[in-house]
């Protein structure tokens, strides 16, 4: 060592820092990079991401290699100052110098390139794949030797190496994930995105047709009433029923009315029931992926819900839980909830107890709860616990509710003044409207 220079032991130096600072940069590259983007990079057949990759599969000799790497170069580069440190000052050199590398490696070998690493991963670790990918296997003896001496300590610790690790995303990671990609995907497609992750939380009893809402036909009307029922319905399918809805006996097609009504001179009542298709039941209560699913394997589209007794609750289809996914395929508001809703120049809202509260929160970006009763009228009466008289202010959740109409033991007809934080009578179209404006 006395034989070599000084400028030579600084130049060696100064490479043994570099050396420092390109494992420590690759050590953060690699463990900061996007794991769903570096796989997505690796399918499209990008190299240095399935080198990558290759390496991530065992971090364990990843991080022993840049871990030796690392020491090793640090170790020779404290004895090269201390060497320098004794030449240049004597005894006091080897504080000078262990004071001088400290701030160096600190600096310039940790600090900064493992910030650079951090900010950009792809440009740091795919570069670095090209060497450290020959050094794992040249090194490879070595990282095995530590390997089996770092999993006998952990054993000995009671720490288990072969923990199964696996980098599936869970639900509400991924609703994080999508929440937070907003420069990525435009808020429209968050929403359905969000939507078809919470499938699973709503059933079908909180998007279907009521009871009371069903539109049909019952067969042992006159026949001209059939038909001028038939010519003005704006639904595609109508349900036939005997006398009462209960009596339930097929769903009807209105195209495929009006093909038999221009096929045949003679379409009467037995035709339409030939017409008609078997009705469709779902229980009530199913949640919405799953009657996703049975609606595309049982290639229906609508069909009838029914409780444990079998009884009528309400009608579903597939275009019902679509727009449930991505939205209204018309306007914001529900032609249905349009007829009981009736927005004041004031910012009150007039709304019928029978409106759905779901409908209701999309139509004017309120947030009433939704996991009780499903209409206004169940929601107030679940709040107060008995039936209200007419002139009751309800305070619920920040809304100020008034209860205008009751009668047959029913609210018919409600109020809303404010709702705190929310828009005040305005639906969302309206809304959008005057934004663009």
């Amino acid at each position: 060592m006395d034989d070599v220079s000084t400028g030579t032991l600084i130049a060696v130096l100064i490479i043994m820092v570099i050396i420092s600072a390109y494992f420590s940069a690759s050590e953060t590259g690699m463990m900061t990079l996007n794991r769903y983007r570096l796989r997505h990079l690796a399918k499209q057949g990008n190299r240095s991401a399935r080198r990558v990759e290759k390496l991530l599969s065992r971090p364990d000799r990843l991080i022993s290699l840049v871990l030796i790497g690392n020491n090793l170069v640090n170790i020779l580069a404290s004895a090269l100052a201390t060497v320098l440190g004794l030449r240049l000052y004597g005894n006091a050199g080897v504080a000078i110098a262990t004071g001088i590398l400290t701030f160096v490696i600190l600096v310039f070998a940790e600090v900064l390139p493992k910030t650079i690493a951090a900010l950009y991963p792809e440009k740091i670790a795919f570069p670095s794949s090209l060497l450290l990918a020959p050094l794992q296997k040249l090194m490879l003896p070595l990282v095995w030797f530590l390997n089996v001496i770092t999993r006998g300590l952990m054993h000995i610790f009671g720490i288990k190496f072969n923990t199964l690790h696996s980098d599936a995303v869970s639900k509400d990671e991924l609703r994080t994930i999508v929440n937070e990609s907003q420069s990525q995907i435009s808020r429209r497609n968050q929403d359905m995105l969000i939507s078809v992750l919470d499938l699973e939380k709503v059933s079908i009893d909180d998007i279907m047709v009521p009871r009371n809402e069903i539109v049909g036909i019952d067969i042992n009307d006159e026949w001209k009433s059939i038909m001028r029922q038939l010519t003005h319905s704006p639904h595609g399918r109508i349900v036939l029923y005997r006398d009462s809805l209960d009596d339930a006996i097929g769903m009807l097609r209105v195209r495929e009315a009006y093909r038999l009504m221009m096929e045949k001179n003679e379409f009467n009542k037995e035709n339409l029931l030939r017409a008609s298709d078997e009705l469709y039941f779902i229980p009530e209560g199913t949640p919405l992926s799953v009657q996703l699913l049975k609606f595309q394997r049982n290639k229906e589209k609508v069909g009838i819900v029914v409780d444990e007794y079998g009884d009528i609750q309400g009608l579903l289809s597939v275009e019902d839980i679509l727009e449930e996914i991505v939205g209204d395929f018309t306007t914001s508001m529900s032609p249905s909830l349009a007829e009981e809703v009736t927005p004041q120049s004031d910012g009150s809202v007039l709304i019928d107890g029978t409106a759905n509260i779901r409908e209701l929160n999309k139509a004017f970006n309120w947030s009433l709860p939704t996991d009780g009763a499903r209409t206004m009228n169940g929601l107030l009466l679940e709040h107060l616990e008995e039936i209200p008289a007419e002139g009751t202010r309800v305070h619920l959740l920040g809304y100020d509710i008034d209860i205008l109409e009751v009668n047959d033991n029913m609210i018919k007809r409600i109020c809303i003044l404010s709702a705190d934080g929310a828009h005040r009578g305005q639906p969302k179209d309206l809304q959008t409207e005057k934004s663009e404006r």
